[in-house]
């Protein structure tokens, strides 16, 4: 379909903070952030998509579809092709290429990068994230370009990056490598690449989260450290007059829970394991996701209803009953479809941590039955639920925006501004409640709900979703699914 342009088209930068909670987001920590919102939008009912990790998320991005689209299943993937016996790490950027060289292709939908290159435009990747999520990003590079500390694509631009100085040691934990994607953009993008659509991913909030907890000193520290790059990237912007040229989206991948410990997986696949023919194992496990090699439906029945009885476990998707059902075809269970989750890539079973609102040490709520001190991946609302902040001269100015969004609607929004066609692939939508030129649309958002249980109801799983209707389209967001155990 096409989009007609606002305007003269008007550059992007989505600036991805990984693990930015919407509630991190206050005057006093992040001030440059909050008058970023007050000039701008603020989206209230932004949702990351399920599995609620990085790369996958990262995927989303990338093609504005699901995963039932681009095939990344979660931060961990299971390619037989690649190794039979375990998951891939997709933090890891020669993982990647490993998939691509045992598989042909690594995401199974176009992305947002060949979209602008298809129409003379350019992509531009920024990140002190991990390799492999820098890459998701746009992994066809697509005529753009990826600057990362450790590399850049394509490699002729290497010693572009070479007058920022080295870069900052892996492990640091001082800011120091989102202050270095910050400087690859603003020092040697926008005049080496100029590029029409810049995502700039964040990520030292992240780990400070993960090592450190929700509302725990360093982290707030870390919030603060964010909080000043955007007040930079700002000033650069201004510096190189180019400020009013741009649209800033701040956004995050995902929410943040605190950890309460994880259900003991080992001991529940334990009774199912065993080799394959050609000696491999039958029963691979990864990020919550359950490959039963075989096919064996009476061994994913009994894993599920294992599951069921462990009060670690959450929500539990199995295939769809019926094709586009939201039951399972095992009892008990949500369908992949209900999150947008079912592809020939995906395992037999996905299941979720259980979780609480449970506040923390600092008061910080919500909680997931996961190992560690913090973090994200559960089908909980604080892991569903993450940041969206813009502003700039195509969007509205002091806008509050209640309608559900997602990150999937990230890549049509910015073809739409720019009057590029978006690929029918692409699943989410164009965000144009909050285009200053766009007149107001007549919007219907209906909630419903979806409950599975097993027949003696010891166990039931009930999904929340909210879905906007708007010229004969209808977009679906996953809300959250509980568990209720007898």
């Amino acid at each position: 379909m096409w989009a007609a342009p606002l305007a003269a088209p008007h550059r992007h930068l989505l600036i991805i903070v990984d693990g930015l909670r919407p509630d991190y987001v206050t005057a006093d920590v992040m001030p440059n952030l909050t008058a970023l919102g007050e000039r701008g939008v603020v989206f209230q009912r932004h949702h990351s998509v399920y599995p609620t990790v990085t790369r996958v998320n990262a995927s989303s991005i990338s093609t504005g579809a699901y995963p039932e689209a681009h095939g990344l299943m979660g931060n961990s993937v299971f390619f037989p092709k690649v190794d039979p016996a375990k998951f891939l790490d997709t933090a890891n950027r020669e993982d990647l290429m490993r998939i691509i060289a045992a598989e042909g292709r690594l995401l199974t939908a176009p992305t947002l990068g060949e979209a602008l290159q298809g129409a003379g435009h350019r992509m531009l990747v920024v990140s002190s994230g991990s390799t492999g999520s820098a890459l998701l990003n746009n992994h066809t590079i697509a005529g753009g370009a990826i600057f990362h500390y450790q590399f850049a694509l394509p490699e002729r631009l290497a010693d572009d990056l070479k007058t920022l100085g080295p870069p900052p040691p892996e492990k640091v934990r001082d800011g120091s490598l989102d202050r270095y994607a910050v400087d690859a953009f603003l020092k040697v993008g926008l005049a080496r690449v100029e590029p029409a659509v810049t995502v700039m991913w964040l990520s030292d909030l992240d780990t400070a989260a993960h090592d450190n907890g929700i509302g725990a000193p360093a982290t707030v520290a870390t919030l603060k450290r964010v909080d000043e790059n955007i007040g930079r990237i700002e000033a650069g912007l201004k510096a190189a007059g180019l400020f009013d040229d741009y649209d800033i989206w701040v956004s995050s991948d995902h929410g943040f829970s605190t950890y309460t410990g994880a259900p003991d997986l080992a001991s529940i696949l334990k009774p199912y394991a065993r080799p394959m023919p050609d000696g491999s194992p039958r029963i691979v496990a990864g990020g919550g996701a359950i490959y039963v090699r075989d096919g064996d439906e009476t061994t994913i029945a009994g894993i599920v209803a294992a599951l069921q009885r462990t009060p670690r476990v959450g929500a539990i998707f199995t295939r769809a009953k019926t094709p586009g059902s939201l039951e399972g075809h095992v009892p008990g269970t949500l369908s992949f479809d209900a999150v947008r989750w079912q592809h020939d890539r995906s395992a037999q079973i996905l299941f979720s941590p259980n979780w609480t609102d449970d506040a923390n040490a600092s008061g910080w709520r919500g909680a997931s039955a996961s190992n560690g001190t913090a973090g994200h991946g559960s089908s909980s609302p604080w892991d569903v639920h993450n940041t969206l902040i813009a502003a700039g001269p195509d969007l509205k100015r002091g806008a509050i925006v209640n309608l559900p969004t997602g990150n999937v609607d990230f890549a049509p929004t910015f073809l739409s501004l720019l009057g590029i066609p978006v690929p029918p692939a692409m699943q989410g939508r164009a965000l144009r409640e909050s285009f200053v030129a766009e007149p107001n649309v007549p919007v219907v958002v209906r909630s419903s709900q979806f409950t599975a249980g097993t027949g003696d109801d010891e166990y039931k799983v009930t999904a929340d979703f909210s879905a906007i209707e708007s010229g004969g389209q209808s977009f679906r967001y996953f809300d959250k699914a509980t568990v209720v155990r007898k």
